[in-house]
């Protein structure tokens, strides 16, 4: 809740030599060069020039930095053009996914239990505005939600570890497929098939898209039994 406490207008008195934007910059400064495991209180308070003692007069722990960084590394929401559920719900999650990319660790953070910030509560309202057509209840679009992100998580975790995962597990495979594609026909098939059309690697865009059906055609569903009992 620290983020939700902060006072939206100035203080009175002087003014701070610090902010909470300025902190967050330091700390996701070494999240980007050495990882979140290197971000501690001592090291962002001698990036800013400063004792820990009097980082804390604006972060009282860890727990609140790590707050401060997964929002102010979210930012703003990407708000798509598209009036359409699909496409608009195409393009958060690109969204969603673009940024964590930036900043993989931010991950890490989304996944502990943590109540989100200002930012963070931005896009579950962009999310949830892509959806005002779609005749859903309120908690299943919180659920549709969390499946796009964790399916964009998922992602980002592995591409932060490898790269391009299904490259290099292709590459890691090939020589064993070649001698041995008579124990494992349907992999060497599989591999062989999304190598000649190009298809490897485009698993955000295809994990969205078969969510989506799967929406699409709940909807369908609901309307055809709505209307054989009507």
């Amino acid at each position: 809740m620290f983020l939700w406490a902060q006072p939206s207008g100035r203080r009175p008195g002087p003014k701070p030599k610090y902010t909470l934007d300025g902190i967050a910059e330091a700390a996701i400064a070494i999240a980007d060069e050495s990882g979140l495991d290197e971000v501690t209180m001592q090291r962002v308070a001698e990036r800013l020039g400063t004792t820990k003692m009097a980082l804390y007069r604006y972060v009282p722990g860890r727990a609140e930095l790590d707050a401060v960084m997964l929002d102010t590394a979210l930012g703003a929401p990407v708000v798509a053009d598209e009036a359409h559920w699909r496409p608009a719900l195409m393009a958060w999650a690109t969204g969603v996914h673009d940024r964590a990319m930036t900043h993989p660790w931010i991950v890490e953070l989304v996944q502990r239990p943590h109540t989100p910030g200002p930012r963070e509560l931005a896009w579950f309202e962009a999310g949830l505005g892509a959806m005002v057509e779609l005749p859903l209840r309120g908690g299943e679009k919180l659920d549709l939600l969390t499946l796009l992100v964790g399916h964009v998580m998922s992602l980002v975790r592995q591409r932060d570890s490898s790269g391009a995962p299904e490259q290099q597990l292709a590459a890691n495979l090939a020589s064993i497929l070649a001698t041995r594609a008579e124990l494992y026909p349907w992999t060497a098939s599989a591999f062989a098939e999304a190598d000649d059309d190009g298809a490897r690697d485009d698993a955000l865009r295809f994990g969205v898209e078969r969510v989506l059906d799967g929406v699409a055609s709940l909807v369908a569903e609901r309307a055809a039994s709505s209307s054989s009992h009507s």
